[in-house]
């Protein structure tokens, strides 16, 4: 299913799904957009703390070398193509060399002529036979070449699965700015994820869950309800894709400005359970 852009739920049942919200409800109006390319990519907001940034972060992606920090490197774009450029051939050194290179031919060389396809056309340049038969396929989704590196991580499931990441936009009357960022996805996206779930077998294996991996408001938009906002709709978002249930594995003891896992107790309002009690690592389910 495509991804939905735009969606304003400032008004009509938006909430309806708690009756008593844990935090106040914000009455700025709200716009929720899927991140699938470049321009959707710059609205991601700045981490509370500097030292890390969404923008750069590969640590459920990456199980064994993820990072959270910020790394001003990631958000370049084009450098790819910048190092596959090819590089200046040095002239030899040999002057006799140099002098046969220079030569259109070389009496002494054997002479090697291309090899010929019967079966090809008369003109190798020339675009392809159009079949009428044949189903026109529609070009697959996809984040661009020479994205930065993130925004390519976040791109990898267009075609099949759909955006991975979310960002609200607030509106308070001088316009809309972003409040709250979220990524999210099948679990096999993930590796840190599922090996998070190994260690507790307990948890259901068939169908498997979505997962949010972070969820995160600016300093600005605390207090107004936007995480709750945002996790609602990726919830019913992520329903319409097939999925059962979502997880997402909260962290105790950092202070909010140093996780994006959210607490148990935020997941609890907005409709998880607590499915394996931890100190320091629980899990957190929602059947959708």
């Amino acid at each position: 299913m495509a991804p939905d852009h735009g969606r304003d739920l400032s008004r009509g049942p938006a909430f309806a799904w708690q009756a008593a919200p844990r935090y106040p409800l914000s009455v700025d109006r709200i716009r929720i957009v899927d991140i699938t390319d470049a321009s959707t990519f710059g609205l991601l907001p700045l981490c509370a703390d500097p030292s890390f940034d969404h923008r750069s972060c590969d640590y459920w992606e990456d199980a064994d070398r993820g990072s959270k920090a910020h790394r001003a490197s990631w958000l370049r774009t084009g450098a790819a193509s910048e190092a596959s450029a090819p590089a200046t051939r040095r002239p030899p050194s040999n002057p006799f060399l140099a002098d046969l290179e220079a030569r259109d031919d070389n009496p002494f060389a054997l002479k090697r002529s291309a090899p010929v396809n019967p079966f090809a056309l008369d003109d190798d340049d020339a675009p392809p036979v159009d079949n009428p038969f044949a189903p026109k396929r529609a070009a697959r989704p996809t984040v661009g070449s020479g994205a930065a590196p993130k925004l390519a991580l976040l791109g990898r499931g267009l075609a099949v699965f759909g955006s991975y990441a979310k960002v609200l936009l607030a509106d308070d009357g001088d316009g809309e700015r972003p409040a709250a960022y979220a990524q999210f996805g099948p679990l096999s996206a993930y590796p840190r994820a599922l090996r998070l779930r190994e260690l507790y077998p307990r948890l259901p294996q068939t169908p498997l869950p979505a997962v949010i991996t972070c969820v995160a408001v600016t300093a600005e938009g605390r207090g107004k309800g936007h995480a709750l906002a945002l996790v609602r709709a990726i919830c019913e978002d992520l329903a319409t894709r097939g999925f059962a249930a979502v997880e997402a594995y909260p962290e105790i003891g950092p202070t909010p400005d140093a996780t994006s896992a959210a607490t148990p107790a935020f997941w609890e309002g907005a409709g998880f359970a607590v499915v394996v009690t931890d100190d320091r690592y629980p899990v957190v389910r929602r059947e959708l």
